[in-house]
């Protein structure tokens, strides 16, 4: 099981998250491309530590919003929203590859992986700034617009799934702006984590949902999130040595 975290979502003198701590438990790094957080010298300081620890680097495209931290949704045009991401995936890239490695996946951010869950037309448009750029993996909500638009596209579909969000009974995240959105408890995260290495998600409501998630998050920005990284890590390794 991969475990990924959103990474370099600081802006200049202001500073989110220990990148350095989670570089050295998690295996992929969502990295922020500038829209959302990140500037040209975060860009590349993260990839440079990721390339150290041996963590592959993805491009964590976002709407072009820096104010409300990618999390507000917004009617882009389709292919302005496809060019954005070619545009965050290549300035990505170019500091990946200054490390000595590059870009090998690409997962929205915020509000526009939530709006590609199901808007149709943003998901092909996340899914063409992809292409335009190179046949890369593409992360997702299971049985996303994204993922279907990818996998039409010729792009490997990831599906992705969330160690500290709370779930609807329909599979989606709960809104941020809901009081159950995010488990900040680490003995909460790691119940979380054993369940979906076993093929299911508990949502709030209780509903038990199937998944075959292939990657798992953990947020960078969560309260406690190098602890509950680690924590999900030892289990991952504890589930998978008795399968």
């Amino acid at each position: 099981m991969d475990l990924n975290s959103d990474l370099g979502e600081g802006f200049g003198i202001w500073k989110l998250g220990d990148d350095t701590a989670l570089l050295g438990i998690i295996t992929s790094a969502n990295v922020a491309c500038g829209f959302h957080a990140g500037d040209p010298s975060t860009m590349r300081r993260v990839c440079e530590e990721a390339a150290k620890n041996g963590v592959k680097i993805g491009a964590q495209v976002s709407y072009r919003d820096l104010a409300g931290f990618g999390r507000r949704f917004i009617d882009a045009d389709p292919i302005e929203l496809a060019d954005e991401v070619l545009y965050q995936i290549g300035a990505l890239d170019a500091c990946a590859r200054a490390a000595g490695t590059e870009v090998v996946y690409v997962k929205p951010h915020g509000a526009l992986y939530n709006a590609t869950v199901h808007h149709e037309k943003q998901a092909e448009a996340v899914v063409n700034g992809v292409k335009a750029f190179k046949d890369l993996p593409v992360l997702g909500l299971p049985g996303s617009q994204l993922l279907v638009k990818a996998a039409e596209a010729g792009l490997r579909p990831v599906q992705e799934a969330f160690a500290d969000r709370g779930y609807t009974p329909q599979g989606t995240l709960v809104p941020r702006s809901e009081s159950n959105a995010l488990l900040t408890d680490t003995a909460q995260i790691i119940e979380r984590a054993t369940r979906l290495l076993q093929g299911e998600i508990v949502a709030v409501d209780g509903t038990i949902i199937k998944t075959s998630a292939e990657s798992l998050c953990v947020h960078g920005d969560t309260p406690g999130a190098v602890e509950h990284a680690r924590a999900v890590k030892e289990a991952i390794r504890t589930v998978t040595a008795f399968a």
